[in-house]
């Protein structure tokens, strides 16, 4: 799916948030207090989502998400999940974002991939070393794109990635042992 050699030359994992890290739906509202309607935001975001940005994290690749939309619901995630950046520009300027997150970084743009579903993501698909497309990506984000996940946003699809990612870096296996071996160790015994 993925060629090793450029597998191995990726260095920046970025993400979209609606439509990839979430379906991209959004649950607006507000709760009356004081007179006063208080905005709330509700996303759905998937747990194997998490942990796959958390492996990535573990084998040494960074994760930044780069989203067009301003939400609190996205910078709890984001600290959540310990990326190593967010951007949120309501104007979507997304490759803009990522030029300075990779030149902050030492890396250059063919050492980034991202995960992209609609038309604000092309410019940074366009522009990147591993371009991806979720599996409800619009047209013209999966003609552009290298990699056409099977799963859809918000369920499974950077997961999907993830794996797929360090397979053709031969770390996935490595990854997943030392997370289970560290969730396996009694906190109690070692201390002891």
């Amino acid at each position: 799916m993925i060629d090793p050699a450029l597998a191995r030359r990726i260095r920046v994992v970025g993400l979209d948030v609606d439509g990839v890290l979430t379906d991209g739906g959004i649950y607006l509202g507000a709760v009356e207090a004081a007179g006063q309607g208080a905005p709330f935001e509700f996303k759905r975001y998937d747990i194997q989502d998490g942990l796959g940005i958390q492996l990535l994290r573990a084998c040494g690749v960074q994760v930044v998400v780069i989203t067009g939309r301003v939400s609190a619901s996205v910078a709890q995630r984001a600290r959540e999940l310990r990326v190593d950046a967010l951007v949120q520009d309501p104007e979507a300027r997304k490759l803009p974002a990522l030029r300075r997150l990779a030149a902050e970084r030492g890396v250059a743009l063919d050492e980034v991939a991202f995960v992209g579903d609609d038309l604000p993501d092309l410019g940074v698909l366009r522009a990147v070393g591993l371009p991806v497309a979720v599996g409800n990506a619009v047209a013209e984000v999966r003609a552009a794109c290298q990699v056409q996940l099977a799963a859809g946003g918000g369920r499974g699809a950077v997961r999907e990635f993830a794996e797929a990612l360090l397979r053709a870096r031969g770390e996935w296996e490595g990854a997943v042992e030392r997370y289970v071996r560290e969730r396996s160790a009694d906190p109690a015994e070692a201390a002891a």
